[in-house]
């Protein structure tokens, strides 16, 4: 099934009592709460809740059994079946909502929470939450991606920013001290970093590596005074103060031959063409440091805060939490687990990847990220990030911006016009879909 239909099927669910198939996520019927049996813990009795998520590395997956072995231990009475699930897993967990077989906890990330939250398929987790759980030690703006209509659905577990990253030896080489700081500076270090060493016209090193997708670009176009959406929920990336910021990422591909995309050095990330040396420079999440060391140990690469734009610092902060489904059997058990997990324990244990940042202040304060080189250019980014979520359309508005951007990076079309035709296109669905 499609986001698209996905979204539409849910719409239809939370506005009455429509069928897919044999089962539906509501009932026309009065809902009798929960017995006392699904919502306590009885004593002498084990019961079973399943957990899902992504895995970004088997380390990560190995990590999480760990936590989740530790878990079990302090509670005796239950036990976790944990599912990974790396292919189309939003269409995965949405689907086995319709089916009412969407496991007991699961990840969430921030862009596809709006919808959910929305359609009345989270369990609500205030009811829960004891001053012992001390929720004001998160940060604030990332727990927010996570309230609906002043309801918390979801405790973020971890969060990263973007920030430069750059090949030590190859500044070095072109006698580059420092990372830059301003875009002005960005544009002419690329020049410089940019090489083409038979002088044939074909590039042996580009400054910079560019990821063309949506979710790297909101803080560029930004930084002019330009917005993603409107306050109804439609796009706005057209807009003229939107298009200046995109139009900097376009003049230092197509106009200064600085920057390369993936596709055109055989790579499939920003951090596989820095490891490869393909380029000198990108921009990526704490997730590229464990990257880099296991991946490219020879690489001697450095952070540092993203170079500011029109004098305006930015970057993206891109979050995932744990949320209950409504319909767990188990719910006492599900709040234990997310709990753990999202404790200080639980998280400080988490934390030790170096995967992704503690979104409690206090764990990250704990963890020394602050004072670590390679992280402090994240730990600084939050405090002025945008987060990567925009409404229940974002997915929409997503996917047929990185259609068009791509093509007007390609010199296929002026990107006024690529980006007006995105712009039209997402809001004609959204409409349809509303």
């Amino acid at each position: 099934m499609t986001t698209t239909a996905m979204n539409i099927s849910l719409r239809r669910f939370g506005l009455g009592c429509l069928w897919v198939g044999a089962i539906a996520l509501t009932s026309c019927r009065p809902q009798l709460p929960f017995s006392r049996n699904q919502n306590t813990l009885q004593p002498n009795k084990t019961i079973t809740i399943t957990l899902s998520g992504w895995q970004s590395n088997p380390n990560e997956t190995k990590l999480l059994h760990q936590v989740l072995q530790n878990f079990e231990a302090n509670n005796p009475g239950i036990r976790v079946k944990y599912e990974v699930i790396n292919s189309e897993y939003m269409d995965v967990i949405k689907t086995r909502l319709i089916g009412d077989v969407a496991p007991d906890v699961f990840y969430l990330d921030a862009l596809e929470a709006p919808l959910l939250m929305q359609y009345n398929v989270l369990e609500p987790l205030e009811p829960y939450i004891t001053p012992t759980f001390k929720l004001a030690d998160f940060e604030p703006s990332l727990l927010n991606a996570f309230k609906h209509n002043n309801k918390l659905y979801g405790l973020p577990k971890d969060f990263s920013t973007l920030s430069l990253f750059y090949d030590k030896k190859a500044f070095a080489a072109a006698g580059i001290a420092q990372p830059p700081k301003t875009w002005d500076q960005f544009m002419a270090v690329s020049k410089t970093l940019t090489i083409d060493q038979n002088q044939d016209g074909k590039i042996d090193q580009y400054g910079f590596g560019l990821a063309p997708e949506l979710a790297r670009q909101v803080f560029v176009l930004k930084a002019f005074g330009g917005q993603l959406i409107d306050s109804n929920g439609y796009a706005t990336f057209a807009e003229p103060n939107s298009l200046k910021g995109l139009q900097v990422v376009i003049d230092q591909y197509r106009r200064d031959r600085t920057s390369a995309q993936p596709t055109d050095v055989g790579a499939t990330s920003g951090s596989e063409m820095l490891g490869q040396g393909k380029v000198a420079m990108t921009i990526e999440g704490t997730w590229a440091i464990p990257y880099f060391k296991e991946t490219f140990p020879d690489l001697d690469f450095a952070t540092a805060e993203i170079p500011t734009i029109n004098g305006k610092p930015g970057t993206m902060a891109f979050t995932v939490a744990y949320v209950m489904n409504r319909k767990a059997k188990h719910k006492a058990a599900a709040w234990k687990l997310i709990a753990y997990l999202t404790g200080a324990e639980g998280m400080e244990a988490w934390a030790k990847q170096g995967l992704a940042l503690p979104t409690r202040r206090s764990v990250l304060a704990d963890s020394g990220y602050h004072q670590n080189p390679l992280y402090a250019p994240f730990v600084k980014g939050a405090s002025y990030a945008t987060i990567w979520q925009a409404g229940k359309n974002l997915p929409t508005i997503r996917m047929n911006f990185n259609n068009q951007f791509i093509s007007a990076l390609l010199g296929d079309q002026p990107l006024p016009q690529a980006m007006k035709k995105a712009q039209d296109t997402a809001n004609r669905e959204i409409y349809l879909a509303n």
